[in-house]
């Protein structure tokens, strides 16, 4: 009975336990892109704004 209750949520328990990220890491990574975002407005080059947000987080691939 508790087994079929877990089951539909079973791929997110999972995912967390092999790549354990609190909400407060993706939060702080999403402000560090928009911030990226506000500095990069008016660039006519994407591929530019996506290696400043992959400099910005070295250690997170």
């Amino acid at each position: 009975m508790e087994s079929q209750r877990l089951k539909p949520y079973l791929p997110g328990i999972l995912a967390h336990c092999r790549w354990p990220l609190g909400t407060n890491l993706i939060k702080g990574i999403n402000n560090t892109i928009k911030v990226i975002k506000r500095m990069a407005y008016g660039y006519r080059d994407d591929a530019y704004f996506f290696l400043q947000i992959r400099a910005a987080f070295p250690g997170i691939r």
